[in-house]
C-alpha cells in the first residue's frame, strides 16, 4: 500500500531518515485485507465527497463512515485505510497552522473498526490523551489527539453526533 502522500522529498537529509522509518513502521501495520478494502475505496470516484471535511454543520455523517476525527471547525471523516494528518493541501486532514508538521501524523483505519494512531516523525510531537507517543497507539472514541496547539477528537459511528447542535459539544 503506497501512498503518495507519505513522500520524504521536501526534508533534509537526516529529519528525511527518520521520516522514511516512520513511514516504513506506518506501511508495515497495515493487514492485507486492511490495504484490499482501502485500494477498493481508493478506486471508487463516488466515495470522494465523503472524504472531506464536513464543513455545513448541519449535514448528517455519511452512512459510510465509521470514524472520524473532529474540533471546533467540523469533521474530518477517516476512510479505511491511511489517513495523514498535517499542513501540507494534499493530506487527508489539513491543518492549518505553522506548527504541525507537513506530515504530522497518521490514522490507520484497519478493516473491522480497530484504529491506530502514528506520529510521522513530526518535529514537535503527537500526543494522544496528553501522553507523548512513542510508537503506534490503538484509538478509542473519545481519545485527544494533539499537535502544538491544534486539537482533534476520535469518535466512532456510535459516539457521533448527528445533526445541528453539536458544534457546541466540541467547544472546550
Amino acid at each position: 500500500m503506497g501512498d503518495t502522500n507519505l513522500n520524504s522529498m521536501h526534508l533534509e537529509a537526516p529529519r528525511r531518515e527518520e521520516f522514511r522509518r516512520a513511514r516504513a513502521r506506518l506501511l508495515g501495520s497495515c493487514g492485507e485485507v486492511t490495504r484490499n478494502v482501502a485500494n477498493q475505496i481508493h478506486d471508487d470516484p463516488s466515495l470522494d465527497e465523503s472524504r472531506t471535511m464536513i464543513q455545513s454543520l448541519e449535514n448528517r455523517i455519511p452512512a459510510d463512515i465509521e470514524c472520524a476525527l473532529m474540533d471546533k471547525d467540523g469533521i474530518y471523516p477517516l476512510k479505511v485505510g491511511l489517513n495523514t494528518i498535517g499542513r501540507l493541501p494534499d493530506n487527508d486532514v489539513v491543518l492549518e497552522d505553522p506548527y504541525v508538521s507537513r506530515r504530522h501524523c497518521a490514522v490507520l483505519v484497519h478493516h473491522g473498526s480497530n484504529s491506530e494512531l502514528h506520529d510521522v516523525a513530526s518535529k514537535n510531537g503527537t500526543y494522544l490523551n496528553g501522553q507523548k507517543l512513542s510508537g503506534p497507539t490503538p484509538l478509542a472514541s473519545g481519545d485527544e489527539i494533539r499537535m502544538c496547539d491544534r486539537a482533534l477528537v476520535y469518535v466512532t459511528k456510535p459516539d457521533m453526533p448527528q445533526g445541528p447542535g453539536y458544534a457546541g459539544t466540541l467547544a472546550k
